[in-house]
């Protein structure tokens, strides 16, 4: 099975710069994206055939949001988290199959001067609960766009950027406790070294040098380990300031 995840920086845009034949070409069982900026009926969705689709869109327009497509019809389809305050914002969409859950989700950024820091500390907690409940029930297929960095080898400065939003200790301790739960962050199972990144600043060319940053992941529940095939970053593929993560099972 082919899973791919992409932050598109608003789907209405990315559908401008290719997003469609992306699509099309990488034939994938279930892709997920984060950061649509859209409600699904503003979208021209002509395009796809074959998935089933999900959208679950924030509250305040052109803002945030995720979506769902998967060739194979789940179980059951949960968006948010079940808490008000947490599910404003469009982040979460859960699809329940018969041996795993799959779980798209846009993790909030603690913004410039860590003004959200705080909120997100507590969305780190009680989206680590709401995956621990899961997981007691069957395994975790988790994937989107963290906002965090995880080690020093996940992003390009990671010197100057100790006390910036997506490297703090703080959210760092937070992939920690993730990792703790027995989650595997698939990437690191295939590739140990630097200098692999899912998102560049559109700013002094950072993508053309390559001067980025990992937050875009694959993480499965360990019971899942053994189907685990490969698990690579596209970032050949342009269209937003992040690129799209894949990775497949058997």
């Amino acid at each position: 099975m082919k899973f791919i995840s992409w932050n598109v920086n608003g789907i209405r845009a990315a559908i401008k710069k290719g997003f469609c034949d992306f699509f099309d070409e990488m034939d994938a069982d279930f892709f997920c994206i984060q950061e649509t900026k859209a409600r699904p009926e503003q979208v021209d969705l002509n395009w796809n055939t074959k998935h089933h689709s999900y959208w679950n869109s924030a509250e305040k327009a052109g803002y945030s949001g995720t979506a769902i497509f998967s060739k194979i019809e789940p179980k059951d389809v949960f968006y948010g988290i079940g808490i008000t305050q947490h599910d404003k914002e469009g982040r979460v969409i859960t699809l329940r199959f018969d041996d795993f859950y799959l779980v798209n989700v846009y993790t909030p950024n603690s913004q410039n001067e860590l003004r959200r820091l705080e909120y997100r500390q507590s969305w780190d907690k009680t989206f680590l609960k709401y995956l621990k409940s899961l997981d007691k029930k069957r395994p975790i297929i988790l994937c989107g766009d963290l906002n965090v960095a995880h080690s020093e080898i996940d992003l390009a400065r990671p010197k100057a950027n100790t006390k910036n939003p997506g490297f703090t200790n703080e959210e760092r301790e937070g992939f920690d406790k993730l990792v703790e739960a027995n989650f595997i962050d698939t990437f690191r199972e295939f590739e140990k070294g630097s200098g692999h990144y899912s998102w560049w600043s559109y700013r002094a060319k950072a993508r053309e040098r390559n001067v980025g940053w990992r937050i875009d992941y694959w993480c499965i529940s360990r019971p899942l380990k053994n189907r685990l095939q490969s698990s690579t970053i596209l970032d050949q593929i342009m269209g937003s300031d992040h690129c799209p993560v894949m990775m497949e099972l058997k």
